[in-house]
């Protein structure tokens, strides 16, 4: 089935109306890298004013939720710490309350200190991470390095700027070692935009150590419900009275279909118009499609 584009005011209206809580992605629907899509500050201020409820919900598993805040603040959009939920926060979230992770266990880290402090937050003792002995890797390799740890119970991966061969080998040696073990993934994106352009994501780099371990990994984010689990854990809204938003087929989009949630498909992100209206349209399908999210600003006018 073909979705609607929307682009009247009458369509907007009418959506808007239908909607108390508002999923939103952020890169690709709020801002572009640095710079916030024309007209977004103005639906977002109009959604609080309306009293709608605002959830910000990103797969970034390098930014604690505050630092999501003060991304939004820089941005100048506002944001609550409430309102913030990345894929980080849920990881930690999952393992404290899902898991009930030992507290005589810690976590091997691979991943920034967003994700450190999210763990931090719960109270979860971690290794790794943004310790320089990890850190700061050159070679040449000193195998006696990776030695078996059972005190480790769980390799949580996620976008890691210094991703190393030394990295990559301890958490394999501790999850070939010990069966008990978790492998989680805060998402498997395989790229992420920013500048203009797509990079490898947190799901390319980590997938060295899904290979070697031969683990299935336990995957968070976007699109898993895990994901949503955590979000209504904590926010309670009716889901049929919810829209996701995003600019992604396969994270955002599949999200809210995995978690029986209506979806509006942004474009200007990483998903071209020929995916849902070409002569091959993608499998995954959007209930609605509009052009840019900050076109909902036009309803400010009548405010």
């Amino acid at each position: 089935m073909t979705p609607p584009f929307l682009k009247t005011r009458e369509e907007y209206q009418k959506l808007i109306d239908s909607v108390d809580t508002f999923l939103l992605d952020c890169d690709g629907v709020i801002y572009h890298g640095p710079k916030v899509v024309p007209g977004v500050k103005i639906v977002l201020d109009m959604f609080r004013e309306q009293g709608k409820k605002i959830i910000f919900v990103t797969n970034n598993g390098t930014k604690s939720r505050r630092k999501l805040k003060e991304t939004f603040d820089k941005l100048g959009l506002g944001a609550t710490i409430d309102e913030c939920f990345g894929s980080a926060y849920a990881s930690a979230v999952y393992l404290a309350e899902v898991m009930n992770f030992p507290k005589d266990k810690q976590v091997y880290v691979v991943g920034e200190e967003g994700l450190e402090e999210e763990l931090d937050s719960f109270g979860i003792r971690h290794c790794g991470g943004s310790d320089p002995e990890d850190r700061n890797f050159k070679p040449p390799i000193i195998w006696e390095d990776f030695k078996p740890d059972n005190s480790v119970g769980a390799v949580l991966c996620a976008f890691d700027s210094w991703i190393n061969y030394k990295k990559m080998a301890k958490a394999m040696t501790y999850l070939r070692n010990n069966p008990e073990c978790v492998l989680i993934q805060t998402n498997t994106d395989p790229t992420f935009p920013t500048h203009g352009s797509l990079y490898p994501g947190s799901g390319s780099l980590s997938i060295g150590i899904v290979n070697s371990s031969k683990r299935d990994p336990l995957v968070i984010g976007k699109p898993n419900k895990h994901m949503m689990d955590a979000i209504l854990a904590h926010h309670k809204f009716d889901p049929s009275r919810a829209l996701m938003v995003g600019d992604n087929l396969l994270t955002d989009i599949e999200f809210g279909l995995n978690s029986d949630i209506r979806t509006l498909l942004v474009m200007g992100g990483v998903t071209p118009k020929e995916q849902i209206y070409g002569e091959n349209p993608s499998k995954t399908v959007p209930t609605f499609v509009i052009e840019s999210f900050g076109d909902l600003s036009v309803l400010a006018d009548k405010q």
